[in-house]
C-alpha cells in the first residue's frame, strides 16, 4: 500500500453553498474537554482530501501508544454525507485511561470530510468485499502512518480498532502485516449487512466469507474479535463463520460473542454505556496479547 504524505482538504460546507478551504495535516483547534480531545487534519489516500479526524490524548508529553479507531460505513451516498463526525467517546476513554492517545480519522466520502467514496463494493449479488475492504485499510494505514509521525506519538505498540466496514478494513489491513501494529480489535467486522435495510439479511454471505479467509491467509497481527448476542447486522453465528474462515490462514484469533446491548447490538463500540459490556473481555483480551511476544514479520 501507499500512502500520500503532503495533502489539501477540501471541507465542504452543506448548504446553499459548498466552501473549499484548503487544510495541512496537524491540529485544526484547541484541546478541551474531554481528554485534550482536539480536532485533526490528517492524510488520506486520496491527493485532494485530507480526513478531519479528533484525536484524544493522556495528561503529559508522551510519547504515547496509539490506538486508531475505525468508524462504520454504508453504501448510501446521503446517508455518507449527513454522517455526524465520528468520536467513540466511550471506547475512546477507555483507551485513554490506558495511557493511549486515540484517533478517529474520517474516511474519505463520509460527513464534511467529503471527497471521492473509495470503499465502493459495488451491487449487491457481486460485491467486491475484497476491494472494499482494501481501501479502508489504505485510509486507516494513511491516517496512521500521519499521526505517528508526530513526536507525542510512538511508531510501535499501535493497536487498531475498527467497527463494522471499519472492522472490514481492520482486518484487510492485519493480512498486509502493517508495521508497528500489535493488534487489531474487530467489532462486528463486516460489510453488506442489512442488505435492503431489512435486519439479519446479508449481501453475498459466502462472498464475505470467500474475502476474510483472503485476508487471514498473509495475516500475523493478533485480531480480537466482538459481537454482540443481538448484533443485525452481522450474527454471532455469521461472525463466527467468518472468523473461522479468517483464522484458517494461522492467524490467532480471540473470538467473544458479548451479551446483549440495548436494542441493536451493532452499535455496541460507538455508544456510551457499551464499555460495560465489552470493557472486561477487552481488557482480559489485549492484557493476554501485549504480554505475549511480537509476531516476528
Amino acid at each position: 500500500m501507499k500512502y500520500v504524505q503532503a495533502l489539501c482538504l477540501l471541507a465542504a460546507l452543506h448548504g446553499s453553498a459548498a466552501i473549499a478551504a484548503a487544510q495541512t495535516s496537524g491540529a485544526q483547534g484547541p484541546e478541551e474537554a474531554p481528554h485534550r480531545r482536539q480536532v485533526w487534519s490528517v492524510a488520506s489516500p486520496d491527493p485532494n482530501t485530507s480526513s478531519r479526524a479528533v484525536l484524544f490524548r493522556p495528561p503529559g508529553n508522551g510519547p504515547f501508544p496509539l490506538a486508531v479507531i475505525a468508524h462504520a460505513s454504508t453504501q448510501n451516498a446521503l446517508r455518507r454525507a449527513q454522517m455526524p463526525q465520528p468520536e467513540y467517546r466511550a471506547l475512546a476513554s477507555w483507551f485513554v485511561r490506558r495511557g493511549y492517545a486515540v484517533l478517529v480519522a474520517e474516511r474519505p466520502g463520509h460527513g464534511v470530510t467529503d471527497g471521492r467514496y473509495l470503499e465502493d463494493q459495488g451491487g449487491c449479488d457481486n460485491a467486491d468485499y475484497l476491494g472494499a475492504g482494501r481501501a479502508t485499510a489504505d485510509s486507516i494505514a494513511a491516517a496512521m502512518t500521519d499521526i505517528r509521525r508526530q513526536p507525542f506519538i510512538r511508531s510501535d505498540g499501535t493497536i487498531v480498532i475498527g467497527h463494522s466496514a471499519g472492522g472490514w478494513g481492520a482486518l484487510a489491513m492485519a493480512g498486509a502485516n502493517p508495521q508497528g501494529v500489535r493488534a487489531v480489535i474487530a467489532f462486528a467486522p463486516g460489510r453488506g449487512g442489512h442488505a435492503n435495510d431489512r435486519p439479519n439479511d446479508v449481501c453475498a454471505p459466502q462472498r464475505l466469507i470467500a474475502a476474510v479467509a483472503t485476508f487471514g491467509k498473509t495475516a500475523h497481527v493478533p485480531v480480537i474479535w466482538l459481537i454482540a448476542h443481538n448484533d443485525s447486522y452481522f450474527s454471532p453465528d455469521l461472525s463466527r463463520q467468518l472468523a473461522d474462515a479468517f483464522r484458517k490462514g494461522g492467524d490467532r484469533v480471540d473470538f467473544h460473542e458479548l451479551p446483549d446491548f440495548r436494542s441493536e447490538g451493532h452499535w455496541l463500540a460507538e455508544s456510551d454505556g457499551g464499555d460495560d459490556i465489552y470493557g472486561a473481555a477487552l481488557d482480559k483480551a489485549l492484557k493476554a496479547v501485549l504480554t505475549s511476544p511480537a509476531t516476528t514479520r
